[in-house]
């Protein structure tokens, strides 16, 4: 005889956990186990080593009120993703705290995430955890990225030698000088709209295949001459960098000498800096330069690696040191 179950009582899921399940849970992978649990449980793929990095974004601060939410999503991906790149790392996964205002709609997080959606699409990788809360203040973003590399293959800041030449991915400026447009700076005009895409939307250099050709690499987020200091620092070396040699994109030139400062020192742009003995040189040209998912990425020499002082220089097409108001943003 089959004794009948008394009726179970329905149990409403707090506001948080309801939050989570309605917009988050269509981006997570097995290792979030649903989003269900305190933690993550994640198997790194055999033979590879952890790569960890976390970035945050703070409304006002790193995005405009006004830009639209899903690029915001995908531009807190992307900057992480470019941590990895500069690493040599293959993304894994990503963690999110999420701190909610009160004038955050409900569509702004479905867009929001939308966004997000796309780039794990793209770049293969999903959502693995997090946390939400409440804030009185601006909207704060803070995402965890995790990525996996070889054993002894990550490319560091500390490996460049005396006669390295200074190389960087694709056109410096553009974010910054996009972030200028939307907030209709004088005489910042972007007819195609190609600097405010860059700002919004950068393309981190995900599978730069640079181990066994760099010798020290990053990211440049904070101003290309701030963070070439970074890679003189860790290495123990000055840096000097050919000004007329840092590739700029056809918008940014039409602009004008007048926004050179701005390009080496802006920040936003999340492409490669990477130092190259010079007897690879010739290899790293000969390299198929791929990324996904974009293709061919150009690199470009504007500078090297010299013993002396440690610290960067910048030099006119004259050999003539410039004084630069700053160099780079700084977040303190």
């Amino acid at each position: 005889m089959i004794t009948p179950q008394a009726p179970q009582p329905k149990i409403d899921l707090p506001q948080e956990f309801a939050f989570i399940r309605q917009h988050f849970s269509a981006l997570a992978g097995p290792a979030a186990l649903n989003l269900r649990d305190d933690a993550a449980v994640f198997l790194p793929p055999p033979g590879r080593e952890m790569v960890m990095a976390v970035d945050a974004m703070v409304e006002n601060v790193h995005f405009l009120p006004t830009d639209p939410p899903d690029t915001i999503g995908r531009k807190l991906l992307r900057c992480n993703l470019s941590d990895l790149a500069a690493m040599g790392s293959k993304p894994e996964g990503w963690l999110l705290a999420f701190a909610r205002p009160a004038h955050i709609t409900e569509d702004w997080v479905e867009q929001f995430c939308h966004g997000l959606a796309q780039d794990q699409h793209i770049f293969g990788l999903s959502l693995m955890g997090g946390d939400t809360t409440s804030t009185s203040g601006p909207l704060v973003l803070s995402l965890t990225i995790v990525g996996s590399v070889l054993p002894g293959q990550a490319i560091r800041r500390s490996g460049a030698r005396a006669g390295d030449g200074l190389w960087v991915s694709g056109t410096i400026g553009d974010g910054a000088l996009g972030l200028r447009v939307l907030q209709s700076v004088p005489n910042m005009v972007d007819p195609t709209g190609h600097l405010a895409q860059r700002y919004r939307l950068p393309q981190p250099r995900i599978g730069l295949p640079l181990y066994g050709l760099a010798s020290a690499a990053m990211d440049v987020s904070d101003g290309l001459v701030q963070d070439a200091g970074h890679l003189a620092r860790e290495s123990g070396l000055h840096v000097r960098i050919e000004a007329h040699a840092v590739p700029l994109s056809r918008a940014a030139q039409a602009l004008g000498a007048a926004v050179l400062e701005t390009c080496l020192t802006g920040g936003d742009d999340y492409e490669i800096l990477f130092a190259v003995p010079p007897e690879r040189e010739e290899q790293l040209l000969r390299t198929p330069i791929l990324t996904t998912p974009h293709g061919a990425v150009p690199v470009t020499r504007i500078g090297q690696f010299e013993a002396g002082a440690v610290g960067v220089s910048v030099i006119n097409s004259q050999g003539i040191p410039m004084a630069l108001k700053t160099s780079g943003w700084s977040h303190l």
